[in-house]
Order: structure tokens, then sequence, then C-alpha cells
């Protein structure tokens, strides 16, 4: 009654999450990935055209943003492929489909304090050189300005460009919390954010939405939000995972 109670309030949460431009993603600066060097990062995918970035937690559930599993019954994921240039029927074949995804409960379509979500995928994945997990920081545990960090994603690379089939990836220094508020104002909140400097030149571009933060080996942030154009010398915002360890372990303990 408990599994069934859960699944119910994860299904209806999504009702709640706000459509987003999260296909209009992307890496500015930085390189292409080394071929299978990131075996935990998932492309999120609807009728084989990637939508967002994720990463494998347990080999059954993938932890993204919340604003990226609105219509969660059409995604698929992809695990284990850097280039995602495939033919579309060949991606919707080799991806796993998603049983349901469930967003924090306080989350909302007008806000980006809580947003973070899990999808169960419909099978396991074997674990391999090729699909892996990251770890996770413990409740708590947080990262200091200037650690330099690593952020990945596929998508344009510029804001009028075309769309890479790569994965890339580009390094960044956090950004004090202070130095966040400044910019961000009302829409930063250092309980559930951390964000990473921006010069317009290397960073995410509107989002990539979902994608981690990796810091020394951690997930530490999913790809939230930035500025629009994502040129505009703004600081990027990811969720805090480590704020959010007790909810992501109660919902994959009952599941």
């Amino acid at each position: 009654m408990m599994l069934l109670q859960l699944s119910l309030l994860c299904l209806l949460l999504q009702e709640r999450l706000p459509p987003t431009g999260a296909s209009e993603s992307g890496i500015l600066g930085g390189e292409t990935a080394k071929p299978h060097s990131r075996p935990y990062m998932a492309s999120l995918q609807v009728r084989g055209a990637h939508k967002c970035g994720g990463f494998l937690i347990r080999k059954d559930f993938i932890l993204t943003a919340a604003h990226c599993t609105k219509d969660f019954r059409s995604l698929t994921v992809v695990l284990g492929n850097n280039n995602i240039k495939k033919k579309k029927w060949l991606r919707q074949k080799s991806g796993i489909k998603v049983k349901w995804c469930c967003s924090h409960p306080n989350n909302s379509k007008n806000q980006y304090d809580f947003d973070i979500a899990l999808c169960k995928l419909v099978k396991s994945v074997t674990l391999n050189k090729k699909v892996n997990v990251i770890e996770l920081p413990k409740q708590g545990e947080i990262v200091q300005d200037p650690t330099r960090c690593l952020i990945l994603g596929w998508g344009k690379t510029k804001p009028n460009g075309a769309a890479e089939d790569n994965l890339r990836e580009v390094t960044v220094p956090i950004q004090s919390n202070g130095e966040c508020k400044k910019t961000w104002r009302e829409h930063f909140n250092e309980k559930t954010m951390l964000c990473t400097k921006f010069d317009g030149k290397r960073g995410f571009c509107q989002g990539d939405s979902g994608g981690p933060l990796v810091c020394n080996k951690k997930a530490y942030g999913i790809a939230s939000f930035t500025a629009d154009p994502c040129t505009t010398p703004h600081p990027n915002v990811y969720v805090k995972i480590s704020n959010f360890i007790p909810w992501i372990t109660k919902t994959m303990k009952k599941n």
C-alpha cells in the first residue's frame, strides 16, 4: 500500500512541473569528452531526440531536474553512448523506457528551489566500463568556492548554433553563495541551490537541464537554470544534491 501511495503521489506531482526550453541545451566552451570516461551520463530522449541530461545513481534510477520530467511517459534513457548521432530508430530501440518519475513534493512550477526528480527505469542496467553509477555526497556535505568542477552535456555550444552529437564537458569554478545571491536575488536559495562562475564563455547554455555538476568525482549538483540568452555572464545555478539525500534515499528504498 505504501508503494502504491508513493507512486500515485509521484504521478500527481508531474502535473505541477513547469514547461521549459530543456531541449535548448548545451555546453559552452570545453571539449569533447573521452569516450566512456563518464559512464554515469544519461541522455533523456523523446521519440529519439535528446531532451535533457541525467545521471545514473543506481542501476535502476536516474537523477535529473524536475522540469525535465513533465512528459515522463514519453521519455527513454540512453546510457553508454558519448555520441548520440545514431539514427532515430536505433536510439529508440536502444533506449530504456522510464517506468515513472517522481519530483520532490515541494517542487513548484513557479520556482526552482526543489527542481529535482528521480526516474525509475523499467529494467535495471548491467554495470560495466561503459555504464556505471556516480557517487553522491553525504547529507549536508558542501563544496567550497573556488573548487573547480565538471559539467557535461549534449546540444548547442552557442545560443543559435547547431546541436552537438558528442558529449561535451567543461571545467568551471564554484561561485560563492554571496555572489550568486547578489546576481539572482530572490531566485537563489542557498539552502537548496549552488552555483558556478560564468563569464559568458564557459558554462551551460539554457541549462543542459538535468546534467550533473561533478566535483571530486561526486555529483554535487543538477543543472537547473541560467540566464537567457545563455551568454549573459550570470552564475549557472544547480540543485544542491546534499540537501536532498534523505529524500533520494527514502524514495529509492521504497522502490
